[in-house]
């Protein structure tokens, strides 16, 4: 942890003594500075950011409403994701994994529907956002062929980057075990990306140009609607990242590829639901 991350680590740690002594500002706070890592950790693991969302507001009412029983015999950080952690692997199916294929399915659908006419007949920064919501939804799909369990721990240790030490008190299993969870879930995710994701081996086929058309025509992308591609900045800066994913060792190429995407907002609803809450029910500070 660098020395900001540490400063403000120790300040959330100080507020939530605060909090949990009635202090509405300090509630506050502390509500600020994890409700966006609630809802990161919930959109990679669901994929779509309603869902991510609605899981967000249940988390957060948990944490909320249970912050008299942190003792501080962890970090809160650690504390928080548990309760996450817990809430996403108890919900019931979202709309995303009911349409969850195998890492096998997976592979032959990125080999139909490929073509090279899309930049070709549509060039410009529209093109580009495209190909941008199709990469981050592609590979976030890809998250989805794994269970819910192996999902978690490879969010957490090779997205988020969390040490195994606290992944598998976030998780509440030995380290052991996460270790072996962790390397069976990267094999997975590895062995598929490696053998068909043009970003991360130029030899493959699949590249994102090629399969917008396909997304496009049968509905996994709406144009006028796009879910993940939110910036011409990223877009633009994303062939330099490109370049420096690929002088990577190829087994590190994948995670890495997964740090690069713009990390999801939280959305102003959640911010605005997340007051109405504390106004609506004062008595989760008594």
């Amino acid at each position: 942890m660098n020395k900001v991350a540490k400063v403000a680590d120790n300040s959330l740690e100080l507020a939530v003594v605060r909090a949990r002594e009635g202090d509405r500002a300090a509630l506050d706070y502390v509500v600020g500075s994890i409700n966006g890592e609630i809802y990161r950790l919930a959109a990679r693991f669901l994929w779509h950011p309603a869902d991510a969302e609605d899981a967000a507001q249940e988390i957060l009412i948990r944490v909320i409403t249970g912050l008299s029983s942190f003792r501080g015999d962890s970090r809160f950080r650690t504390w928080v994701y548990r309760i996450a952690c817990n809430a996403l692997l108890s919900m019931r199916q979202q709309r995303m994994e009911s349409r969850a294929m195998s890492f096998e399915q997976f592979g032959a659908d990125l080999n139909q529907g490929l073509t090279d006419d899309f930049v070709a007949q549509e060039p410009g920064p529209e093109a580009a956002m495209l190909m941008e919501e199709v990469k981050i939804g592609c590979t976030l799909a890809v998250l989805l062929c794994l269970d819910r369990d192996h999902r978690l721990a490879y969010i957490l240790g090779e997205i988020m980057e969390l040490d195994h030490n606290e992944a598998s008190a976030v998780l509440e299993i030995e380290p052991a075990k996460y270790r072996k969870r962790l390397s069976r879930a990267r094999a997975d995710i590895e062995a598929l990306m490696t053998s068909r994701c043009g970003l991360i081996n130029s030899t493959n086929h699949c590249r994102c140009r090629r399969r917008v058309r396909t997304a496009v025509a049968t509905g996994r992308v709406d144009p006028l609607k796009l879910l993940f591609a939110s910036s011409q900045e990223q877009v633009a800066r994303f062939p330099i990242v490109l370049r420096e994913i690929r002088e990577l060792e190829e087994g590190r190429r994948t995670a890495a590829l997964y740090r690069s995407h713009p990390e999801p907002n939280a959305p102003a609803t959640l911010t605005s639901w997340i007051r109405n809450f504390l106004v609506e029910r004062p008595e989760v500070m008594d």
